[in-house]
């Protein structure tokens, strides 16, 4: 089955459009992933694709129905079973085995006998046996949520799926299980990703830009190579322009001089030309010397337009880099000694079925592993000393530490950009480096008034790195509590450079076995 998308859009009552004149088609069982930075529209895409939204211009046919997985679900006052839309079978079913004949019921059925079976299958594979059909949806967690979704790939074998960042607050082991979907479903399938290891398995790549959609005919890593290539080019372009320009003000500047010589030596023969003919000449000389002025500086401004576009293309296009300074403890010193920890919530069982003992030295990259509940931030507190075990014991070295959770909280609050930034300017830098420093994180004075509270995911980490910079109080230990989540592909890359050159003790727990990979993280406890 495929989904044809012909030129749409879609504006906001009022306001600019968020994207324009849209053309794509997804061909039957044919996976695409749709990349973009935060702010481009790739989730309202989805959401009219699904029938959620109602496009402005344009047309969309899909050859079946789709089954839309969203980023986020809202209140819904539903019981999971009408949530998966199956609460209506399911009350059938009862009704015909506790001997009901009524029509009705069997027509609602649709001889779908194995239909709660096929539920009772999914719920297992994706580890939610502990959830009943008829609890509420809204009580979930994040990650329940998601795997509800997924569970009803399962449970309707659905031909169009169309899935809006689906590894969010997924564990590693059911990342695993929804690629191995992506490997073997035959569908036509959208996603909107940004987990590298999730958008390399697929071949088709879009990407949505405030210019359009531009379709990559390769995986996520093709894609890479491409963009660096253009990036190459986009550069040369700027050296030669910059070049071109360089040679036509040297031009213009030498034309001026010879014009200016040729004025000099017109004044010293003005004695010897009669008065008509030396006001005919001195014209003649004025005008040629104004069209060669107006002209050059035609040549010189087309040439600046053409460079202040070239550089302005760069700017979207370049990676930021946030610089934070190194640690100062030195490697090898004995921050964390775990002896036989284990914790208990209330009168509950231990959290561990075996207590926990471990060191941690200043300067190591530690990747703390394990699905949810598993107890990974429930040690970090025991680490940080928010929490003391129940038995055993944990004795830590004095060091300061920062812990970073997928929210960034830190930032999530009541001030303008400006304010946070002068908050955490701790030590008197001067206004106009503050602001400075904004400007590199890619806060433009326009901006400088924007709540943080309005913030994307991207924004805020971006905002929280810089007021670290600002702050200069880099701590000893960095904690980051599934980062990555809520983060496009631009916002990924900066911070996966920015923590890789952090030189200081690293504990990270995620899913995102790319992200850990990339900054370095090769010692694990698994819980």
């Amino acid at each position: 089955m495929s989904i044809i998308v012909s030129d749409i859009s879609y504006h906001y009552q009022n306001q600019n459009a968020i994207f324009e004149h849209i053309s794509f088609t997804v061909a039957d069982n044919s996976i695409v992933s749709l990349i973009g930075d935060n702010g481009t529209g790739k989730s309202t895409l989805l959401k009219v694709i699904a029938g959620e939204l109602q496009q402005s211009d344009g047309s969309i046919i899909c050859s079946s129905s789709h089954y839309y997985i969203p980023q986020n679900v809202g209140i819904t006052g539903k019981s999971v079973s009408k949530f998966l839309n199956v609460s209506e079978k399911l009350e059938s079913l009862l009704a015909i085995t506790q001997g009901s004949t009524l029509q009705l019921h069997y027509d609602t059925l649709a001889d779908d006998w194995d239909i709660e079976a096929r539920c009772q299958r999914a719920f297992a594979k994706w580890g939610l046996s502990h959830i009943g059909l008829t609890d509420d949806f809204d009580n979930l967690s994040g990650g329940e949520k998601t795997k509800i979704f997924l569970a009803g790939l399962d449970i309707h074998n659905p031909k169009v799926v169309l899935m809006d960042e689906p590894t969010n607050h997924l564990d590693l082991t059911s990342r695993e299980i929804l690629y191995d979907y992506i490997d073997n479903v035959k569908a036509s399938v959208i996603i909107v990703s940004h987990d590298v290891s999730l958008l390399g398995r697929i071949n088709t790549t879009m990407e949505l830009t405030p210019k359009g959609l531009k379709i990559y005919g390769g995986d996520f890593s093709f894609y890479s190579d491409v963009r660096e290539m253009e990036s190459n080019s986009l550069q040369e372009k700027i050296h030669n322009e910059e070049k071109r320009l360089r040679e036509v003000r040297k031009t213009a500047q030498e034309t001026r001089q010879r014009q200016e010589k040729r004025v000099g030596r017109g004044e010293r023969n003005k004695a010897q030309i009669i008065r008509i003919l030396r006001k005919t000449v001195s014209n003649r000389g004025e005008n040629t010397e104004a069209k060669l002025r107006e002209r050059h500086e035609k040549i010189v401004q087309q040439s600046r337009e053409r460079l202040t576009d070239l550089r302005s293309e760069q700017i979207n296009k370049a990676e930021l880099r946030i610089d934070v300074e190194d640690a100062r403890l030195h490697n090898g010193k004995l921050l964390i000694n775990a002896n036989s920890v284990n914790y208990e919530f209330g009168k509950g069982p231990s959290l561990w079925s075996q207590p926990l003992s471990f060191e941690i030295f200043s300067g190591e990259r530690i990747h703390i592993m394990g699905d949810n509940g598993s107890g990974k931030t429930t040690l970090i507190n025991l680490i940080t000393g928010q929490l003391e075990p129940v038995s055993g014991e944990v004795t830590r070295a004095p060091f300061s530490y920062l812990y970073l959770d997928q929210e960034y909280r830190e930032v999530n609050v009541d001030n303008t950009i400006l304010e946070l930034a002068n908050r955490y300017n701790t030590t008197n830098l001067p206004e106009h480096e503050v602001k400075t420093r904004l400007n590199r994180a890619l806060f433009p004075k326009d901006v400088w008034d924007k709540s943080c509270l309005v913030l994307s995911g991207g924004e805020r980490m971006r905002l929280y790195l810089c007021c670290l910079m600002i702050s200069n109080q880099i701590p000893d230990m960095l904690i980051l509590d599934e980062p990555t989540n809520n983060l496009d592909l631009s916002s990924l890359r900066i911070l996966t450079d920015t923590v890789r050159d952090y030189r200081g003790t690293l504990l990270v727990v995620s899913h995102d076995s790319y992200f850990v990979r990339e900054i370095g993280a090769g010692r694990v406890i698994e819980l």
